[in-house]
């Protein structure tokens, strides 16, 4: 059990010499008689790239929705760059959504939009003023960021391969220029070539923007990729937060079968021969 705020602070993540992006104290998710998350606690530092892991029904989709304001927790305090993320405030809404660009799982595009028309809806949202020549510029140059071709533009996602419409829906969850990127489980249902390159992708976005990124996933490619620290959720909690080389030294059941399987022995090998 945590004694005192200095140790929360420890299993949050915090550093003492930054200030979070992302702060979440003594977070409860119920679902009737379900506890999902029972005095969750984390920090996302500025500048990195978080991944978020934990066994099936641990609630990362939920703490992530819970962190944009798309489920009202039980009990809990959550800020998200300095703003009380459970505020009603329209004006502090719109102030977070604007700071958050998100990827959802199935990547969540408009079926009956073009990707060009996908990638301008934050835009139209939040900036109406904005002509339609210079959104529809900004929104080719987010689906050349993505790694796009510029026809992919006018092409609706069932004409997209699976990889193509994640890369869509990244151009997306990019279009406000936001500083704080959330991908949900980013490479699930690509081959290992295509996850690579979506791997290679985020890290290259991240330096060249100045992300922070918070990534759930199960890839263990992934977290020994690009990953700067990797947040652990079990039995309702963040049991640990910090790089790599410290969580698999964690004395936890699921963090020592998960680290220390047959696929995670091949992740570190495959991580050691790319000179990681």
């Amino acid at each position: 059990m945590v004694s005192d705020a200095a140790d929360r602070a420890r299993i949050a993540g915090a550093h003492p010499s930054q200030e979070p992006i992302v702060r979440v104290r003594g977070l409860v998710n119920r679902f009737g008689e379900q506890v999902v998350h029972d005095g969750l606690d984390l920090d996302v530092m500025p500048g990195e790239i978080l991944g978020v892991v934990g066994g099936s029904g641990t609630g990362k989709s939920v703490l992530m929705r819970s962190i944009l304001g798309l489920r009202v927790p039980n009990e809990g305090e959550i800020e998200v760059r300095g703003i009380d993320a459970r505020s009603d405030d329209p004006e502090l809404r719109r102030q977070i959504e604007r700071s958050t660009g998100v990827l959802f799982q199935d990547g969540a595009l408009f079926s009956s939009l073009t990707v060009g028309e996908n990638v301008q809806v934050p835009l139209k949202e939040h900036h109406p003023e904005l002509p339609d020549s210079l959104r529809y510029e900004l929104a080719l140059l987010k689906v050349k960021l993505a790694g796009l071709p510029a026809d992919a533009l006018d092409k609706l996602p069932s004409q997209l391969s699976g990889g193509m419409r994640k890369r869509a829906g990244l151009a997306r969850a990019l279009a406000l220029d936001p500083p704080l990127l959330f991908l949900d489980e980013p490479t699930a249902g690509l081959d290992p070539i295509g996850a690579a390159a979506f791997d290679r992708l985020i890290r290259t976005l991240q330096e060249a923007l100045g992300l922070t990124v918070f990534l759930i996933t199960h890839d263990l490619d992934t977290l020994y990729a690009i990953c700067d620290r990797i947040a652990v959720i079990a039995d309702r909690k963040v049991i640990a937060c910090a790089p790599r080389e410290e969580i698999e030294q964690v004395d936890h059941p699921w963090v020592q079968d998960y680290f220390h399987g047959p696929r995670a022995r091949a992740a570190q090998r495959a991580h050691a021969a790319q000179g990681g």
